[in-house]
């Protein structure tokens, strides 16, 4: 039925995902989760609204890279660092309830999640200040990032937040044992990092952000552990958060997330995923994220193996990430975007599916 609807635009997937949510409630018995998902929504909308206006002021406007496509070049100077009206408001929500239930959990929740938010708000920063694409160089990113996700992992595991035996379903989990050390790090900086990737369409990350984080809440609630509730909260907040920031997201973007949206939203991904045993089903919610990261890991991978061999790099597509080498076939960003959209809400029914099922 979602692959039938023609035009499939912001209004179309906010309708969608609210109904969905209404209905999530109704069958759980839980209220309050819509209306958490409602008053960040509106947060949001209020505080992009008014800021798009103060980040114009300061001129923090986006850079282009020269070597992607070339119909971008029109979206140069378009407002950016926009995740800041997404995270900052989530981090005061965030640090209230951890104050309020004193919890070790919520604690390393916002420790992880400013640390990422710090890296990505230095790298925007820093690509505006020199005008060029690029603020940290990847190698600075990735050590950064890798620092404060092994800190959070050592911290976790050695007051048992994580869980080593990964729930698929009631009676089937994977014990990992030692192997959760290196699983939760490539949750954490490899889901960061492909949201970060997908950031490359109007609406595309806030969009499938918004699905996943909806997808991870009702997850969430479906365990029926009321310690977990806050985790089920907090997803429903960030879903509502993402959907007001794609009011002017989406295309054509009146502004963009940047590393300082895309890095934290991947890392409060990651980590509500590791502290609820919620791995499985984020590894199918977050598809795209996955696909598009892969797409990059591929093209790289087979330039530098085929240069090797045959003295000339070749390509297996024309572009990655992957919406880009769609957009070089010649398909409507609008229309990439939208149908990325739809396959992020099939693999959200799959994975509850599954849960269920199994």
């Amino acid at each position: 039925m979602i692959g039938k609807i023609k035009n499939f635009n912001f209004k179309s997937l906010l309708i969608l995902n609210t109904f969905a949510l209404i209905v999530t409630s109704y069958f759980f018995n839980s209220f309050i989760c819509i209306g958490i998902y409602s008053l960040f929504f509106f947060i949001s909308l209020f505080i992009t609204k008014n800021g798009l206006k103060i980040i114009k002021k300061l001129n923090l406007l986006q850079n282009i890279r020269t070597e992607g496509p070339v119909n971008h070049f029109k979206k140069i100077d378009t407002p950016t660092m926009g995740g800041i009206f997404m995270i900052i408001p989530f981090l005061i929500f965030l640090l209230i309830i951890t104050i309020n239930l004193n919890s070790p959990k919520l604690l390393l929740l916002f420790f992880i999640i400013f640390g990422f938010f710090l890296i990505g708000f230095l790298d925007d920063y820093l690509s505006i200040k020199n005008k060029k694409n690029t603020g940290l160089k990847p190698k600075e990113k990735f050590f950064l990032q890798s620092i404060i996700s092994i800190i959070f992992i050592f911290l976790a595991y050695e007051n048992h937040l994580i869980n080593p035996s990964i729930i698929i379903s009631e009676s089937w989990e994977i014990d990992t044992n030692i192997l959760i050390f290196p699983i939760s790090f490539l949750v954490l900086v490899g889901i960061s990092n492909s949201v970060n990737l997908t950031d490359g369409l109007d609406g595309l990350a806030a969009g499938c952000s918004g699905i996943v984080f909806f997808g991870l809440g009702t997850e969430i609630l479906m365990k029926e552990q009321q310690e977990l509730f806050v985790f089920c909260i907090l997803c429903y907040s960030m879903s509502g958060m993402c959907f007001g920031f794609l009011k002017y997201n989406s295309y054509p973007a009146k502004i963009f997330m940047g590393d300082t949206g895309s890095l934290s939203i991947g890392a409060i991904m990651g980590s509500i995923a590791l502290l609820t045993n919620s791995v499985f089903t984020l590894s199918i919610f977050s598809g795209i994220f996955i696909i598009e990261s892969l797409s990059v890991i591929l093209q790289v991978g087979f330039f530098k193996i085929t240069k090797k061999l045959f003295h000339r790099g070749k390509r297996i597509f024309l572009m990655a990430p992957l919406h880009h080498h769609f957009e070089l076939k010649g398909v409507r960003e609008k229309k990439i975007v939208e149908n990325f959209w739809k396959i992020n809400i099939l693999l959200v029914i799959l994975g509850i599916v599954l849960k269920i099922k199994l």
